[in-house]
């Protein structure tokens, strides 16, 4: 039966709840827009206190980043061979890009004096500058001479307009199918891939958070989850204690 919302009691938004998540299944993500759609019409249309506060939510499933090895990395990379397609993926990779800010680069964001590119309204419509690889340096300098862009770092059809995320996203997935890569990565497992290495190889968690441009320090901190870090061998105690008193498996 239908039922007005504005009659509700917290008692049975909870009930309600609870049914979406137990007998409907609904995902955590559908939970908790829902939430916030009756959250908004109780308080801001209704005008009511904060009725919500006592109804819990469901926790959003933590998803651990995909990282793609160094190894593989380079491999996928240099098994581009269209110069601008590679070009593409090197500065994603080498910067920590994401594809939307890749393709929106301008001449004008590489500063080769400073060894910077500018990225300008990232995410959160913020600017930052990250560090311009030496290598990417070199190889943007053949890129020039072959492509001749104008105004977009990489020019789309027609060239007034930059690059697509679309088809920056294919010359990825393709590359990766080519290699027999998991389907699973992404064009962003090169944003993630370059700051669990940065991490693996000793960089600070707090100057990777301002390279990345991320707001709060726990976004980046995922990245311990699934770096290999190579410095420290973890024993179990088993190990430990029977090479300490001498013990052997018969």
């Amino acid at each position: 039966d239908q039922v007005d919302a504005a009659t509700l009691t917290t008692e049975q938004l909870k009930r309600y709840f609870l049914y979406c998540t137990n007998t409907l299944k609904m995902s955590e993500n559908t939970i908790h827009s829902k939430i916030n759609a009756l959250k908004f019409y109780y308080e801001q249309v209704l005008k009511r206190d904060k009725i919500f506060i006592d109804i819990p939510r469901p926790k959003k499933h933590l998803q651990l980043p995909k990282v793609i090895s160094e190894e593989k990395v380079l491999q996928v990379i240099f098994s581009v061979k269209n110069l601008k397609h590679k070009m593409i993926l090197l500065i994603a990779y080498s910067a920590g890009l994401r594809v939307s800010e890749v393709v929106k680069l301008k001449i004008s964001d590489i500063d080769s004096n400073r060894m910077q590119i500018f990225v300008y309204k990232s995410k959160g419509k913020k600017d930052r500058l990250v560090p311009l690889s030496k290598i990417v340096l070199e190889l943007l300098r053949i890129y020039f001479l072959n492509y001749k862009p104008i105004y977009w770092l990489f020019e789309g059809q027609p060239k007034e307009e930059h690059y697509s995320v679309r088809s920056a996203q294919i010359v990825f997935k393709d590359a990766c199918e080519k290699l027999n890569l998991p389907s699973h990565f992404s064009f962003h497992s090169l944003r993630h891939s370059y700051a669990t290495h940065l991490l693996e190889n000793g960089t600070d968690l707090a100057y990777i958070q301002k390279l990345l441009g991320h707001n709060d320090i726990k976004t980046t901190l995922i990245y311990t989850q699934v770096r290999n870090d190579n410095n420290i061998n973890v024993q179990s105690p088993l190990d430990t204690l029977m090479a300490k008193y001498g013990y052997k498996l018969k």
